[in-house]
């Protein structure tokens, strides 16, 4: 596990399931800029605010040449629903044993209530066409969030 990913560094390449059936591996969107955002888990109340933001800007993040996906470890079925319930025009990927979060730092230990616990850390990576990282948001806040992350798409 590392979190010293930072902007300059190579994202770490994934084959996981997506949303709708089928696979999704970052290496294959060189080319394209890739907005990767980990949330912690479908259908609660901040990723859910959090996926119907990026859900809103999807036209202007796809005028802007990127792909916006949100991963977490719920499964490709359960995002389904997700993306059902709350029509998010994102691609979900399933981290069902949580390999990638490794990859990218974002499975952390939290606490909550005076008890700690492992989860994943909201945080999003944008990863540039060449597959180098190029910006690192971690510990993200929502409100604003998809805003600053199309900014800095479009710079």
């Amino acid at each position: 596990m590392t979190d010293q990913i930072t902007a300059g560094t190579p994202a770490p390449d994934f084959t996981l399931p997506r949303d709708g059936g089928g696979e999704i591996t970052l290496s294959d969107l060189k080319g394209q800029q890739v907005v990767l955002y980990f949330y912690p888990k479908d259908d609660t109340p901040g990723c859910t605010k959090e996926g119907i933001a990026f859900s809103e800007a999807i036209d202007d993040f796809t005028a802007a040449g990127a792909v916006v996906i949100g991963i977490s470890k719920d499964t490709a079925a359960k995002h389904d629903k997700f993306v059902a319930k709350h029509d998010l025009k994102v691609i979900l990927v399933s981290d069902a044993d949580g390999t990638t979060c490794e990859d990218y730092g974002t499975w952390v230990e939290k606490s909550m209530y005076g008890k700690t616990y492992m989860g994943i850390e909201r945080a999003t990576f944008l990863i540039g066409t060449d597959g180098l990282v190029r910006q690192v948001w971690r510990k993200v806040k929502v409100p604003g969030h998809s805003d600053a992350v199309l900014e800095a798409v479009r710079a």
